[in-house]
């Protein structure tokens, strides 16, 4: 007696016909396909043995049906995007959802290298200097008026140039008598320290340090010796070309301050009327 050869879902005989094996069990294809074919998202019926089960994300399609969305076409072996479940050609994809260049106006494909600044984008080799049409790509760069500026090409056209160094100012500066100067160059005539943020004053256009202005212009104190700067209001007396600090216009002998007073010489020493009584 010959064994029996049946399918393992509806036991009609397998002999002389078509069979799929499922964990080592044979099936007729009708069982088959009933039980186990995967269903085409495109037009819900079954996926047969006889056909090409193509997936996606556990999704499966007929090889005739998986096209793009918008276009049909077939997207069997090309690259292809989903978007809310619906899947596109890179054509469409781009044309639909992807960037347009600021400067060619054409579509930046998915994949390729884009530039992005403020909200728009460009592909790598439109977004170029606008003075010497070079791509910037990672470098630094200045925006101006809606255009931008490689560093060197900027600074070349609209950087103020120090009238100390004249090299191009990029950041930053201080304006003396109208005219540009770094920080760095905008120093002490006499000991080189930078001015910018400190007091200072001039002499015949030349910038100085108080310090170094008092020492070597200001007058002494015939009192203390130390220099009267006469800046920032500071006060005092001058007598037959001589002068005092206000603090230092004392009598010689007993210190009475005598500004706004009457007073008398005895050769170098001033004194108070008091003082100067037996003189």
């Amino acid at each position: 007696m010959t064994e029996r050869f049946d399918c393992h879902h509806c036991n009609e005989s397998l002999y002389g016909k078509k069979y799929i094996l499922k964990e080592d069990n044979p099936h007729c294809v009708a069982c088959f396909e009933e039980l186990y074919a995967n269903t085409c998202e495109e037009c819900g019926t079954p996926i047969g043995c006889d056909c090409k089960d193509l997936s996606y994300k556990d999704r499966h399609w007929h090889e005739g049906c998986f096209h793009c969305s918008r276009c049909g076409s077939s997207l069997v072996d090309k690259p292809f995007a989903a978007k809310e479940e619906q899947l596109l050609c890179t054509d469409c994809y781009s044309n639909e959802y992807s960037s347009k260049c600021q400067e060619c106006k054409k579509t930046i494909m998915p994949g390729t290298r884009k530039m992005e600044y403020k909200g728009s984008s460009w592909h790598e080799t439109c977004f170029t200097c606008q003075r010497c049409q070079q791509p910037i790509g990672t470098k630094s760069f200045i925006p101006k008026e809606n255009q931008n500026f490689c560093v060197p090409c900027y600074e070349k056209q609209y950087a103020l140039q120090c009238v100390q160094c004249k090299k191009p100012i990029t950041t930053g500066g201080v304006t003396y008598r109208e005219q540009p100067w770094h920080k760095e160059c905008f120093v002490c005539t006499a000991c080189k320290k930078q001015l910018s943020g400190q007091r200072f004053t001039a002499r015949d256009e030349f910038p100085y340090c108080l310090t170094c202005f008092c020492d070597l212009y200001a007058k002494k104190c015939a009192g203390c010796t130390n220099p009267i700067s006469g800046l920032g209001g500071t006060k005092y007396i001058s007598f037959e070309e001589r002068q005092w600090h206000n603090d230092c216009f004392n009598c010689k002998k007993c210190s009475l301050s005598l500004v706004g007073r009457g007073f008398l010489t005895e050769r170098d020493d001033i004194l108070c009327p008091d003082c100067g009584k037996d003189i």
